[in-house]
């Protein structure tokens, strides 16, 4: 069997995944669906091509264990009317929702952000934000939000610095997707699809989701990665549906640089090849995992109303020899928490924290405001961490210092909040003339890709939580306790009841000369004589 070896995009290989050919398939088959699926898996859960049945528009064979990406792009004609107004409106739109458990990836999808919801938007037209459209849209989609309008509720990105970023930002945890599966069925799925409810409802067991739109490709593309586990080989395509499958493993083309991936496997498309066709090609990639290294987050005890988040890395070596890497934690932090980047401009507190730098912070950051007289979502940070010199490549801590804002009162006089874990990656220069805009699998708009420039490599290090531990931490602030509250309350205002009381009285009683007695002469004082 003949194997085609180039570099993406191939020219010579049957089927490349090249998305970029949307203008031409929309003048063929206008105002129709394209979906890829994609089954990466490693060399030893390969199957054998003759496994495979392809007959028409459907592909069949045994199960595989693999992970598993589906990506549908679509023209705004597809889209529900609500949606496709907002879009026309709209410059750029990219929702990202990152699952809160750790999992590991044999693919090409390695970027990671913190777990939840996150939306970066920018509308059309600058000076007239959506004034809340938006925020009903998500809230219709998502559950009940605490977004109220662009103006409000986001937080605005330095695009005038970075071009490559979106102008507004919003986050809040979402530990599922569940109403937005429930969302997807009742207003998407046409009545009687059963297929397109059924994969709505498998989004529960996705790692991450990917909604992203701009007005240069005027298309939507959904994305969602399924975790490295057994998966069905079962793919029906409509008929007026473009289906392209893969099915997929790592390889090692010949001469691959160090920011490309290769890749091998079978190729089809459904309704049009009557077999799948075998290829081999890479293609440069702006994220990948550093091998054997992890991290693990935690909070110093006792909390108190300024914790410290402690982030354990097992390596401080960095992924590449002969340029530059730096190692960063991106954090998104909900409106209860904050960081105070007064506290993080002195070098020597930096350096005992082992820190190098605050590099970025939304801006402005109330940092005396309560909780409940805000309606920003929060902020996000990025922190330049500075790893210890080690003559062995040992597990070392970094400490970043963090301040509690004044919650409502509550019973019992404790709220819980859940606070994300972080992101960690190294950012590492490549060559001039080094082009990451044809990999297939790209993920843009992370909130952090933005600020940084265009030839940066990301390698991210796996988070490592405890067994069965979320990647959301739950702290226990204390608050004014309701109970006690009422109790203050009344005894406060008996006080000044009392003390209201005693000051009319007196005032009544200099009025009347009541407790005043006469003045009387005095005695045995001798007289003055008059001269």
């Amino acid at each position: 069997m003949d194997t085609y070896t180039c570099r993406y995009p191939c020219d010579k290989s049957p089927r490349t995944f090249d998305v970029d050919e949307f203008y031409r398939l929309q003048q063929a088959i206008p105002y129709t669906m394209r979906q890829r699926i994609t089954f990466f898996h490693q060399n030893e859960h390969g199957i054998e091509p003759t496994s495979l049945k392809l007959a028409g528009r459907s592909l069949s064979g045994p199960n595989i264990v693999a992970e598993r990406e589906d990506r549908i792009t679509l023209s705004l004609e597809e889209l529900p009317v609500e949606l496709q107004h907002l879009l026309r409106e709209s410059r750029e739109l990219y929702v990202r929702w990152q699952k809160p458990v750790a999992y590991q990836t044999i693919g090409p999808w390695s970027s990671k952000i913190p777990p939840g919801l996150h939306i970066f938007y920018t509308p059309g037209d600058s000076d007239r934000p959506d004034s809340g459209r938006l925020c009903r849209l998500f809230r219709t989609a998502f559950g009940p939000l605490d977004c109220s309008s662009t103006s409000n509720s986001f937080t605005r990105l330095p695009n005038d610095r970075f071009s490559h970023s979106s102008a507004y930002q919003f986050y809040q945890i979402l530990s599922d997707l569940s109403h937005f599966s429930s969302y997807i069925e009742q207003y998407v799925c046409v009545s009687g699809n059963l297929e397109c409810k059924e994969q709505a409802r498998r989004l529960l067991d996705a790692n991450f989701v990917d909604f992203s739109y701009d007005t240069i490709s005027h298309v939507v593309k959904i994305s969602a990665v399924w975790p490295h586990e057994q998966q069905p080989l079962s793919i029906d395509s409509h008929p007026n549906h473009r289906a392209e499958v893969g099915i997929m493993t790592p390889d090692m083309p010949p001469h691959l640089e160090t920011h490309e991936i290769g890749v091998t496997g079978l190729l089809s498309v459904l309704g049009e090849d009557s077999k799948p066709s075998p290829t081999l090609f890479s293609f440069p990639s702006r994220h990948k995992t550093v091998p054997d290294s992890s991290f693990s987050s935690d909070f110093l005890q006792p909390w108190g109303l300024h914790p410290t988040m402690k982030l354990e890395i097992s390596s401080s070596k960095p992924p590449m020899e002969g340029t530059y890497c730096s190692l960063h934690t991106y954090l998104a932090l909900p409106r209860t928490i904050f960081i105070d980047k007064y506290q993080l401009g002195d070098e020597l507190f930096l350096s005992s924290k082992n820190l190098t730098a605050l590099r970025y912070i939304t801006q402005p950051v109330d940092l005396e405001a309560p909780d409940y007289a805000m309606k920003l979502w929060g902020s996000s940070v990025l922190l330049e961490m500075h790893p210890p010199d080690l003559e062995d490549d040992q597990p070392w801590t970094a400490e970043i210092p963090l301040h509690l804002r004044y919650l409502a009162p509550a019973e019992h006089g404790y709220r819980n909040i859940s606070v994300p874990w972080p992101s960690v990656f190294w950012a590492c220069a490549v060559e001039d003339g080094t082009k990451f805009s044809n990999n297939p699998f790209d993920r843009i708009n992370l909130g952090y890709d933005g600020l940084f420039g265009p030839r940066t490599m990301f390698w991210h290090v796996d988070p490592k939580p405890s067994e069965g531990e979320s990647l959301y931490h739950q702290i226990q602030v204390p608050v004014l306790d309701l109970a006690q509250s009422n109790r203050i309350s009344s005894g406060t205002a008996t006080v000044v009841i009392i003390g209201l009381l005693f000051v009319i009285w007196k005032l009544v009683s200099v009025c009347l000369g009541m407790g005043q007695e006469a003045p009387k002469s005095p005695k045995g004082r001798p007289k003055k004589k008059r001269l």
